[in-house]
C-alpha cells in the first residue's frame, strides 16, 4: 500500500472494528503500513481474517478476532486477546455499522396512487431500532470496552475516529433508519470528544461520501455491470463526477492520528465526499 505520506505508529496497537469490510480493512492495512499493530475485529471471522491474512504477507503485526459489537461479552473477550496478543489500544476505529432492509423504503416520496410497495407506513420499528444498534450501540460498546485503557494514560491517552457518513449531513431518499442513525454517530462523536479532552483522548470522524462497497454495490449497479439510476442521481449530485476511491479516506485518517499535526482537533467530522455536502443541486 502506498500511502500519501508517513506517520510513525510504531509501538501503538490499533482496534479496527468492522476490519472485514471494504473501508475498514483498507483502513486496517493504512495502520499496519504505518508500524501499528492492528487488530481486525469482526463478526465474521473469514472476512476478517483474509484481511489480516494480506496484512501478514506485508509483514505487518496483526490479529483477526471474531467479536460482535453488540454483545459487551463478545467485546470484552476481544479486548482480552488484543491485550494478549499486543498490549493495550491505543487507536479505535469504530467501523462496525451498516444499514438493514427493513428501515428502508421503497419509494423516496409518498404517493397514494402507489400500491404494493413498503412505504414509510410500512417500515418495521424492530428493524429502524436494529439499524440504530449497529451503528450506534456497537460504537457505544466497543469504546466502553476499549477506551478504558486509553483512559489511564493522561495526556497521551489515544485516539478514537467514528465512521459517519454524508447521510449524518442530507439524509437520503429511501433510508431514514441508517440516516438517523450516522448522525445520531456523528453527535456521539462530538459527546465523547468532550467527556474525554482531560483524559487526552481525541475523537474524531470521518463521513465518507460515495464510495463502492459490498454493502451497496447492488444499489449501483446491475449484474451487467450498468450503472443504476440511483448511481446517477448520486454523481449528478458530487461535483467531482465520480465514486470515491477507499485509498482516499487514508490522508483524513491518518492527519487526525498524528498526535503533531492534529493535537487540537477534537470533535470533528470531516466530509471526504467530492464536494457532494458542498453542492446545493444549483
Amino acid at each position: 500500500m502506498e500511502l500519501p505520506f508517513d506517520l510513525d505508529l510504531k509501538g501503538q496497537v490499533a482496534v479496527v472494528s468492522g476490519a472485514g469490510g471494504v473501508l475498514c480493512s483498507m483502513f486496517a492495512k493504512a495502520l499496519a503500513a504505518c508500524g501499528a499493530s492492528v487488530a481486525l475485529l469482526d463478526i465474521n471471522q473469514a472476512a476478517a481474517q483474509a484481511a489480516a491474512d494480506e496484512i501478514a504477507a506485508q509483514g505487518g503485526k496483526v490479529l483477526a478476532v471474531q467479536a460482535d459489537c453488540l454483545s459487551k461479552e463478545s467485546l470484552l473477550a476481544a479486548r482480552e486477546a488484543v491485550l494478549k496478543a499486543f498490549g493495550p489500544c491505543d487507536i479505535l476505529i469504530n467501523g462496525a455499522g451498516g444499514n438493514s432492509p427493513r428501515g428502508t423504503t421503497d419509494d423516496e416520496q409518498f404517493s397514494p396512487e402507489i400500491e404494493g410497495i413498503k412505504s414509510f407506513f410500512e417500515l418495521d420499528p424492530d428493524g429502524v431500532r436494529f439499524v440504530f444498534d449497529l451503528n450506534v450501540v456497537a460504537a457505544l460498546l466497543t469504546t466502553q470496552v476499549f477506551a478504558r485503557d486509553m483512559a489511564g494514560k493522561g495526556k497521551s491517552g489515544g485516539n478514537i475516529i467514528n465512521i459517519s457518513s454524508m447521510n449524518a449531513f442530507r439524509p437520503l431518499t429511501k433510508i431514514p433508519a441508517y440516516s438517523g442513525a450516522k448522525a445520531a454517530v456523528s453527535n456521539f462523536t462530538q459527546w465523547l470528544a468532550v467527556y474525554f479532552a482531560k483524559a487526552g483522548i481525541r475523537v474524531n470522524a470521518l463521513a465518507p461520501g460515495f464510495f463502492v462497497s459490498n454493502q451497496n454495490r447492488a444499489l449501483l449497479f446491475g449484474e451487467d455491470g450498468s450503472p443504476t439510476a440511483r448511481t446517477g442521481k448520486i454523481l449528478a449530485a458530487t461535483p467531482m463526477g465520480r465514486f470515491g476511491e477507499a485509498e482516499e479516506l487514508i490522508g483524513t485518517l491518518l492527519f487526525l492520528l498524528n498526535n503533531r499535526a492534529a493535537s487540537f482537533v477534537t470533535g470533528v467530522v470531516i466530509p471526504v465526499d467530492g464536494g457532494f455536502s458542498a453542492y446545493s443541486g444549483v
